[in-house]
């Protein structure tokens, strides 16, 4: 059998794909920062309206 080189479609949606994952750990990051920072001022009795009223 013989090796076939991947063909020039395939490069380019593969391109494609690590771009969008690369996208979409960077929103699940964001996501996950925003959380975790929300919950540590739960955790120390501060709610974001009551920071906003003094």
């Amino acid at each position: 059998m013989a090796i076939h080189p991947e063909h020039e479609l395939h490069t380019r949606r593969r391109g494609r794909n690590l771009g969008l994952g690369l996208v979409l750990g960077a929103f699940v990051a964001l996501i996950f920062g925003l959380s975790v920072v929300k919950i540590s001022h739960l955790r120390e009795g501060k709610l974001p309206s009551a920071e906003a009223k003094q």
